[in-house]
């Protein structure tokens, strides 16, 4: 009945809580870290993924007669933000909860938006499924003989992952077009990025991800394939059109994607570690000082979050995580 992972969530093997589940440990600051991890995921969930998926459902539901280039772009920014902190969310809450009864379940997101490269994307992205098809499907096939044999791997453990999240064709082609770049990168791609500035390959790895989520969302390949026409500024639209982007465009919804894209940075660490140094390098009564001030800061965000969070629970409708579907 161990409830934190009943539904979903990191993909936690017997070996990661074997330990813990014969001697466990429940302790004060572990119990706050699990509460404070848990109020960050609800903040995710209901503060940017929610607010996102309404101009993202929309836009994708809407006839795609009447689909604009920035409607189009719009909606795949607004889903990409969506699938990464419901989801990322959902992990939080789940590893908080488990935090605060003594075990320690494994990351599962490492901030897969700021990847250089698809093969580090995978790295940073479902960790626990991407490492659990490593080690049981990837090495098992065979790792060693002709380098043809790697990309073959490649391609049916992403065919796989496809079809793991749900039985469509849709999946299929997302899978594989994830597969296919990683094996593309391999054959020299990633070499070559190298050479070039970071901005240039994080914006490659971005688009590849973005293009990608089209076919993950869309509800058949004809309508991913006219989706990605839109995008490309190749869809004419009908005349008298009943959409543009204004429609989805209201302050919530502008919120939300600035958080999203602040969110999807390491900033939080980067805060923690800052406020720790600050402490650190004081002497005497400011140490004193600015640790309690840090630490009210820090008490007062999570407050605020989870007041936040809390309301729009409570005024809105039932809205499940996405991957309660797959």
């Amino acid at each position: 009945t161990l409830f934190p992972h009943l539904i979903a969530g990191p993909i936690v093997r017997y070996s990661d809580i074997a330990r813990e589940l014969r001697e466990r440990f429940v302790s004060r600051p572990e119990f706050a870290e699990g509460i404070r991890r848990f109020i960050i995921g609800f903040g995710k969930k209901m503060i940017i993924a929610n607010a996102v998926a309404f101009p993202a459902d929309s836009i994708f539901n809407a006839p795609l007669d009447q689909l604009t280039t920035g409607m189009a772009w719009l909606g795949v920014v607004c889903y990409t933000l969506q699938i990464y902190f419901d989801f990322s969310g959902y992990s939080d809450m789940a590893i908080g909860l488990a935090r605060m009864f003594g075990f320690h379940f494994p990351e599962n997101f490492d901030y897969p938006y700021i990847a250089d490269s698809i093969t580090n994307f995978w790295r940073r992205w479902h960790i626990s499924l991407s490492t659990w098809f490593r080690d049981y499907l990837f090495f098992p096939l065979g790792v060693r003989g002709p380098r043809w044999r790697i990309y073959l791997n490649l391609l049916i453990v992403f065919f796989l992952c496809g079809l793991w999240h749900g039985a469509s064709w849709t999946f299929v082609v997302w899978g594989l077009f994830h597969g296919a770049f990683l094996v593309i990168e391999r054959l020299g791609l990633s070499a070559w990025l190298q050479r070039r500035p970071r901005a240039l390959r994080h914006i490659y790895t971005l688009m590849v991800v973005m293009v990608a989520w089209v076919f993950f969302r869309a509800d058949s390949l004809s309508g991913a394939l006219l989706y990605l026409r839109a995008m490309a500024g190749f869809h004419a639209t009908s005349a008298g059109q009943d959409y543009n982007v204004a429609m989805f465009l209201n302050n919530e919804v502008i919120l939300a994607l600035a958080l999203g894209v602040l969110g999807s940075l390491p900033l939080l660490p980067t805060l923690r570690e800052w406020q720790e140094r600050i402490v650190r390098e004081a002497r005497g009564t400011s140490a004193m000082i600015l640790e309690f001030g840090a630490r009210l800061f820090n008490m007062a965000m999570l407050v605020l979050i989870f007041v936040a969070s809390a309301a729009l629970s409570a005024a809105g409708t039932y809205n499940p995580f996405i991957y309660f579907r797959f």
